[in-house]
């Protein structure tokens, strides 16, 4: 289950260069600080510093038994973290989430701007890209309902086994709503 995020935690997140470790570690699911550095074109110790920040607030974790023990690697973690509501947020968490925000969906243009370039040598992976733009009339409960929903089928397809062939695929869910001349 997820929990609510606390400053302390956004804090860890808003980091860019932990972020960056972040992402590949859910791309190559373990690595080490030196594999982490020189991909990402930092110290090893820079790079040790930030991924024991992670771990200590539980977003990756060591592996418990390493291909090489004389290393430390790393993985994702398991903790989950939902936002407060905006109006139970104080100023700086509001700034701290708004340019996490802002990054996130720089970043998600940037992939999908990707798999556009990329789509002509895809193959059958081209047709990959179920889009769906709809409406609802909600009220605030049954829009929480709804991404609760959400998210008990991405959870449920998470714990699948992966088959074979298999490739990662970006899930983004975004509600909000529509504002009109007249509110």
């Amino acid at each position: 289950m997820d929990e609510l995020a606390d400053l302390a935690a956004l804090k860890v997140l808003a980091n860019p260069l932990r972020q960056r470790i972040l992402h590949i570690l859910s791309r190559v699911g373990e690595a080490t600080s030196t594999t982490l550095a020189k991909e990402l074109g930092v110290t090893t110790g820079g790079t040790s510093y930030n991924l024991r920040v992670l771990a200590e607030h539980g977003f990756i974790e060591e592996v418990p038994d390493p291909p090489n023990r004389r290393e430390r690697w790393w993985r994702p973690g398991h903790r989950g973290l939902r936002f407060p509501r905006q109006s139970e947020q104080s100023e700086e968490m509001q700034t701290l989430l708004d340019g996490l925000n802002e990054q996130w969906l720089g970043e998600d243009l940037a992939a999908f701007a990707a798999f556009q370039r990329a789509r002509p040598e895809l193959g059958e992976w081209a047709d990959a890209l179920p889009y769906s733009r709809g409406s609802l009339d909600l009220g605030l409960d049954q829009l929480a309902q709804f991404f609760e929903d959400y998210l008990a089928l991405l959870y449920r397809y998470r714990e699948r086994p992966t088959e074979p062939g298999a490739r990662r695929v970006l899930l983004r869910f975004v509600a909000f709503p529509e504002v009109t001349d007249d509110g």
